[in-house]
């Protein structure tokens, strides 16, 4: 694994612009050699820095774009907890993503309390995509936009939780997530890592001292610190208030 690459930034509004670059270069590669753009993203914050310059970006294929979520809620799509609402306002509604090229969770099975059957109707839309032709161990995003809880988490990968030891399932369910809403499922640590580019976006002061150990400190078994590509590129978007306590930003 190559060492991450950390960007620091004033201010958000230069993170969001110097993002947005970053994934329109990425954009354009992925096309030229795949036909298309597979990008995994989170919520919280991240979906606004994201959209803030890139919605505003000419000559993007947006067409090109499949679009899936590193974790959700099980909760129906319109609710203000569902990253996919969430992501809709702030990116979806303001870009040309074809719809059916944007990849949720089926609401209808939520009614049914069915994880099994949530987490599997998921992994078979990441196979519609990542294993038409060839089965696949793990599918290869071409880019995972992720952010880091204060407490190291990314995705819906908590610490000292067991779902960090899973292997082989491409999409799991967890039903004790420390944050609410306690029901959600996520992608496995073996799917980020396999991604060819993972961006981390973090900002805020609170997020100092949790920085310095999943980046600074090699042995971190925090979530976020178990980000390691397997052959892609790691890359860290932060603002200067969230990345005051590292080493580089001195």
């Amino acid at each position: 694994m190559s060492a991450p690459i950390v960007y620091t930034f004033p201010n958000t509004q230069e993170l969001s612009i110097s993002l947005a670059d970053l994934v329109v270069k990425l954009c354009k590669e992925s096309i030229e050699i795949r036909d298309r753009f597979t990008v995994g993203i989170s919520g919280g914050s991240l979906p606004k820095l994201l959209a803030a310059d890139l919605k505003n970006r000419q000559g993007i294929e947006w067409e090109k774009w499949e679009v899936f979520f590193c974790d959700e809620r099980l909760v129906p799509l319109d609710h203000e907890d569902s990253n996919y609402s969430l992501c809709k306002k702030e990116f979806f509604d303001h870009v040309s993503i074809p719809e059916d090229q944007i990849y949720t969770i089926n609401p209808s099975l939520l009614q049914e309390e069915d994880e099994e059957e949530i987490v599997d109707d998921y992994e078979k839309k990441l196979i519609s995509v990542f294993a038409t032709v060839n089965s696949v161990k793990f599918p290869v995003f071409d880019l995972l936009l992720l952010g880091v809880g204060p407490d190291g988490h990314t995705c819906s990968l908590f610490p000292d939780h067991p779902l960090l030891d899973e292997n082989i399932g491409w999409v799991a369910y967890i039903g004790d997530s420390p944050k609410p809403p306690p029901r959600r499922i996520t992608f496995t640590l073996p799917v980020v890592n396999h991604a060819h580019n993972i961006a981390f976006v973090a900002t805020g002061e609170g997020k100092q001292d949790v920085l310095k150990e999943i980046i600074e400190n090699s042995e971190s078994k925090l979530p976020s610190a178990l980000v390691k590509p397997v052959t892609g590129k790691l890359y860290w978007f932060l603002d200067d208030a969230a990345a005051t306590k590292l080493t580089l930003s001195k």
